[in-house]
């Protein structure tokens, strides 16, 4: 069966099928022999494809959730020379990729995987994946304030869709409070912006769940791989 070649790449862990696109654009790609530029070519699964000169193989697809430390770039590599994502997956094989991001100041829960084409579904924003966050931000933040979380507040030019709010811990003694908030966009520094807009900023932000994925009691800088059920969980989010 003929697939679109930015399929076929993104299902053999090369990149998501956004970012295979763009390899495709940037003239990376040949099949059999042929130099492809072009998005939307067919082909079937006998055809000689290659990345910058390279064969792709169909890798079996691989799983694990990763704790994401402070100070941790969510890419794989950084031409500023900081700690990325790529740092902690180099005793493991495939093209592993991390799906979405976290900030640089933000830890927690991170997806790491080379299925492309799963990746390219999770990230879709129809499918509305929740993720849950702690959140502690500097002062005693009102329950009316946390209200407006529950509605959506407005940032710039869009209106967050309303959240799901659950206030933790006050601490008068140390001035600050602790909420958990479950999201499900995305969109860059999405609950910081949302803090800051409340007039408190976040002091340490924390990702402990995607989806049916729970971080647990997994340590900082550390991965654990998927167990089967899970796998069926999180492909059950995606259409």
């Amino acid at each position: 069966m003929e697939k679109r070649l930015q399929k076929i790449l993104a299902e053999a862990g090369i990149a998501s099928r956004r970012g295979a696109e763009k390899i495709i654009t940037a003239g990376r790609v040949k099949v059999n022999g042929h130099l492809v530029t072009e998005l939307g070519r067919k082909f079937d699964s006998s055809a000689n494809i290659t990345v910058d000169g390279k064969r792709i193989v169909g890798e079996k697809k691989v799983y694990y959730v990763f704790n994401k430390p402070r100070g941790v770039i969510t890419t794989m590599s950084d031409p500023e020379g900081r700690r990325t994502v790529a740092d902690y997956l180099i005793n493991l094989d495939g093209n592993l990729f991390p799906v979405g991001r976290l900030d640089y100041n933000t830890e927690g829960l991170l997806l790491i995987t080379n299925d492309g084409d799963l990746a390219q579904k999770l990230m879709h924003p129809s499918n509305e994946i929740k993720k849950t966050y702690v959140v502690k931000v500097l002062g005693i933040l009102p329950e009316e304030k946390l209200d407006l979380l529950r509605i959506g507040v407005k940032l710039d030019d869009w209106l967050t869709a309303p959240a799901i709010v659950n206030l933790l811990e006050y601490n008068h003694e140390r001035n600050y409070t602790v909420f958990d908030i479950i999201i499900h966009e995305g969109r860059n520094l999405q609950i910081r912006r949302m803090c800051d807009f409340l007039g408190f900023p976040v002091s340490n932000l924390k990702r402990i769940k995607l989806g049916p994925l729970n971080l647990n009691n997994l340590k900082r800088g550390k991965l654990r791989r998927l167990s089967e059920s899970e796998i069926y969980l999180l492909k059950g989010c995606v259409q």
